[in-house]
């Protein structure tokens, strides 16, 4: 009943808008993406879904499919707030990269001189002191993968550690798994490691400095962390796992505890396209505002390879920058990030030189056998934006 339910919700909720007329042939390219996204949304059994195309400072497409709430019938808008994971990382870089650029940091400092608490890491390879905050960014550091090394599988359990004091217990008992610098390895604790930096050179929470350094200039007024403010609790998107078929709420809010700085970010897809419209560049209006956040040379830095993931993507082989993922197609770069927790699924992935972005994000993921391959889809969309999309505004720069 509930697939049933879906379907007929999904024929009438005309979500699939294209804003902008350039270049001419971008209205055909993107209905095509859409219609092969929701073919694969409605086999799947996506409950929820946003995608939007952005170009120069501009969203010229959007699509909203399905539902944000079950329970509540209401439907996916762009006044859906969702859930961004992992992509939160590329706020805590900008955000030490702002600390950098004042002079109150250097990223070849020892990460020890901001997170004491390291030293009592075990490190085969030498003293803490090699650490440095440029291998927290570049996840090469060599720290483990996830923030607990244990449990998560109770209902009781925690989500995340909720305070300091619980992950800095366990680092007695944490061990540096290759010299720093030498490869990657991908490590939530390493950015839970730079937010705890911001506040101690700051003085202040994360999340405020955050909502001062980042989101009040760019004007994301709908971005928070965590717990969902009363009056926009009638945006906020569920998320879904699958068992047996059918969509399982996993519960409107969660807290994310230490490691907001790691993937605590909720927001609108209209915000997140205003910090893709940042990080690939504005149009002059909005330039003296996003220098103010960071400059394009500091960008520019934090999308320079440091290190290979020795991973193929749907986007060819992967390398790390500074909290950014980098690939090349056709002899073009494309950076980005992906974000994956509590059955959301995220991305952003954009072309700094032709200012164009794709940002997608799903409310459902996980589950049992029959839980839908919400990772396929996500890379899906990428590769079809990378075919289709893109190249139209390679060709339109090239024709100027």
């Amino acid at each position: 009943m509930t697939r049933i339910l879906l379907a007929v919700l999904l024929t009438l909720w005309p979500a699939t808008k294209v804003w902008a007329q350039l270049p001419t042939d971008l209205d055909p390219a993107w209905r095509s993406l859409v219609a092969e996204h929701r073919r694969l949304l409605d086999s799947e059994g996506i409950v929820g879904s946003s995608l939007a195309f952005v170009h120069d400072g501009e969203v010229v497409a959007t699509d909203y499919y399905g539902m944000a709430d079950l329970e509540s019938r209401r439907p996916v808008d762009e006044n859906t707030i969702y859930h961004w994971a992992s992509v939160t990382k590329t706020f805590t870089a900008v955000g030490i990269m702002q600390l950098r650029d004042l002079g109150l940091l250097e990223l070849d400092d020892p990460a020890i001189r901001y997170v004491p608490e390291l030293r009592q890491v075990h490190n085969p390879y030498g003293s803490m002191e090699s650490i440095r905050l440029r291998h927290l960014l570049s996840h090469s550091a060599g720290f483990r993968a996830g923030t607990w090394p244990w449990g998560g599988d109770r209902p009781w359990h925690p989500h995340e550690p909720t305070e300091w004091s619980q992950l800095a217990g366990m680092l007695p008992y944490t061990e540096i798994l290759f010299p720093p610098g030498s490869r990657y390895s991908y490590s939530n604790p390493g950015i839970v490691f730079l937010g705890r930096t911001i506040e101690a050179l700051t003085s202040d929470h994360y999340e405020t400095q955050m909502a001062k350094n980042i989101f009040t200039p760019l004007k994301m007024y709908t971005n928070y962390f965590d717990w969902t403010p009363r009056h926009l609790l009638h945006q906020r998107s569920n998320s879904y796992r699958v068992i047996d078929g059918e969509p399982v709420p996993n519960g409107i809010d969660f807290d994310t505890g230490i490691t907001v700085s790691n993937g605590g970010l909720n927001a609108t897809v209209g915000d997140m396209a205003r910090w893709v419209s940042f990080l690939m560049g504005a149009p002059a209006t909005s330039r003296a505002v996003h220098d103010q956040v960071l400059s394009r040379s500091t960008l520019e830095e934090m999308w320079q390879p440091i290190v290979s993931t020795e991973k193929s993507s749907e986007l060819g082989p992967e390398r790390m920058g500074l909290s950014f993922f980098i690939y090349e197609d056709a002899g073009r770069r494309i950076v980005g990030h992906t974000g994956s927790q509590k059955s959301f699924i995220s991305f952003i992935f954009i072309e700094p030189e032709t200012k164009v972005g794709l940002i997608g994000i799903y409310n459902t993921a996980g589950g049992d056998e029959t839980a839908p391959d919400t990772e396929m889809i996500s890379e899906r969309a990428r590769r079809l934006a990378l075919d289709h999309l893109f190249p139209l505004f390679r060709r339109s720069a090239a024709i100027e």
